[in-house]
């Protein structure tokens, strides 16, 4: 019988201490009903930034600027992030939260719009990194685009992965865990990625362009 990991999940989330701007922007994103990365999901991507010292990240899915927040942190100085939700209630949440932790405006590229119509504007091989936190119906399209715009050794980042670990359970056949295992599948099998699924938060799917 496999050993009880819950308490190490815990340990794992609790790792990091969130300050009192992370507290806020997640409080709005309660607030908005838009959820929010897990504090271990938000410190791997602040790690995942840093080692690659992006300087040019695209995000899917802006929510009111959580995992923003960590990729900023992480990033090169004068790094810029790109982040695509089609509510302008959102932006207006996480440029908040941005102007709290003194991130220069000129860091941030807020388009309010639908990320499948954006992201084909957005240059190809110019990113260093790609995370998807959005729609998972979307989801299959929105990876075809990422990969594109990965230069090699970029990192596709796909948040919510197990979906309230209903993606490991083939009982679930409702549209969206169909959709998102599809897309985890898909990942998997992708000879342009090499991909690893991790247990952080609510699952992390990390991909390397090769």
């Amino acid at each position: 019988m496999a050993a009880d990991t819950s308490a190490s999940w815990a340990y794992c989330e609790d790792f990091r201490t969130l300050d009192d701007v992370l507290l806020r922007a997640m409080d709005r994103a309660d607030e908005l009903g838009c959820g929010a990365v897990s504090p271990g999901t938000g410190a791997l991507l602040q790690v995942l930034a840093a080692t690659r010292r992006a300087g040019a990240v695209v995000e899917i899915g802006t929510g009111a600027g959580v995992s923003g927040l960590w990729l900023l942190r992480g990033m090169a100085p004068d790094g810029v992030l790109t982040t695509i939700d089609s509510e302008a209630e959102h932006h207006r949440a996480a440029k908040a939260a941005f102007a709290e932790d003194g991130v220069r405006a000129t860091r941030t590229r807020t388009i309010t719009g639908r990320a499948l119509d954006v992201l084909p504007r957005l240059t190809d091989g110019a990113y260093d990194l790609v995370l998807a936190d959005a729609d998972p119906l979307e989801l299959a399209a929105q990876v075809e685009q990422a990969i594109r715009l990965l230069h090699p050794g970029g990192l596709l980042v796909v948040a919510h992965a197990l979906h309230h670990n209903r993606v490991p359970d083939p009982a679930r056949r409702d549209e969206l865990t169909t959709a998102l295992r599809e897309v985890v599948r898909s990942i998997r099998d992708d000879e342009r990625l090499i991909p690893a699924m991790l247990g952080l938060g609510d699952g992390l799917l990390v991909a390397s362009r090769r």
